[in-house]
This record gives structure tokens, sequence and C-alpha cells, in this order.
């Protein structure tokens, strides 16, 4: 089972069908919907503020989500996949989205519907990135517009992979 820690009396809760790999890290002010999976060594600290997930968000190996008390909240909409080593600190990842795998996502970054941030981006405090667009490099810029269910078809192989473990 994974590391379920409650802090300062903020413990975290969680929908139906959820899979936690056994080194998972879940502290504090943490809500998820239903089927979510955070997988190997992913860490979601809500110590300080709360981290919001929508329903079929998967978080994958070696990620962490977090915030400071000053910078907010984190809030993940519905069918967000996170790849493998990324950083997600303080923003908004908007229904449907992919992390790629190394990617960083600094504070008030608002990621759009659909959008894709490249493997290795770094995505600047406060950048927003629009509807359908795939954005990379360092800093990370617009490269161009997703093919349609580009990014949201990898929720739903998360889902299916969630179920072998459970």
């Amino acid at each position: 089972m994974a590391l379920i820690k409650s802090v300062n009396g903020l413990t975290p809760k969680w929908g139906k069908d959820c899979y936690f790999s056994e080194n998972a890290t879940i502290v504090g002010e943490v809500t998820m919907g239903d089927e979510c999976s955070i997988w190997f060594n992913a860490v979601l600290r809500g110590d300080v503020a709360p981290i919001t997930i929508g329903n079929r968000v998967n978080v994958q190996d070696g990620s962490c989500v977090h915030v400071t008390n000053t910078t907010g909240p984190v809030v993940i909409e519905d069918d967000v996949t996170i790849g493998h080593n990324a950083t997600v600190h303080a923003c908004t990842i908007r229904r449907g989205a992919l992390i790629g795998m190394g990617a960083t996502v600094l504070d008030h970054a608002d990621i759009g519907e659909g959008a894709v941030v490249a493997a290795g981006a770094l995505v600047l405090q406060g950048t927003k990135i629009g509807e359908h667009e795939i954005w990379g490099g360092v800093p990370a810029k617009f490269i161009k517009k997703t093919k349609p269910h580009q990014a949201e078809d990898f929720a739903k192989h998360y889902v299916e992979y969630s179920k072998w473990y459970l």
C-alpha cells in the first residue's frame, strides 16, 4: 500500500477504483476522483496547499506534484496524464492534457484542454497554453496544434493498466 499521510489534520481523499503503487506517497490535502492511478515513486504533497485531481488522472513513475503556501493550489482536471519524472507545481492542468516525461510546469501556469507539454519541456511561471496546443523546449514555446484526441487517449490506456494492478 502507498504511503498515505495526514499532516496538520489534512488527510488525502479519493474516489473508487483508484490504484496507488506500493511506494507512491500521498500527503495532506489531496482530493482525487475515480479511476486515478499514482505510480511507482510518485509523490503528491498537499501539505501546505490543496491538490485537486479529477477522474481518470494518472501520475506516472517518479513524478512530483506540489505547491508552496504562497503560490496556491494545483488543479488537475479529468483525463490528464502526468508523464514519468515530471514536476507539476502550483498550476492548473485542464481536461485531457498530457504533461510529457521529465517536463516541469511551474507556478500559475495554465495548461489548456487537450494540450501537450513535450518531454523535457520547461513551462515557465504564469505561462498560458491554449487548447490542443503542443509546447516544447526550454523555456517551452508553441510548436503546433495537436491531432484530434492526441493527448486524451493516453489517460484511457492508464485506466486499463491500473486495472492490472488492482
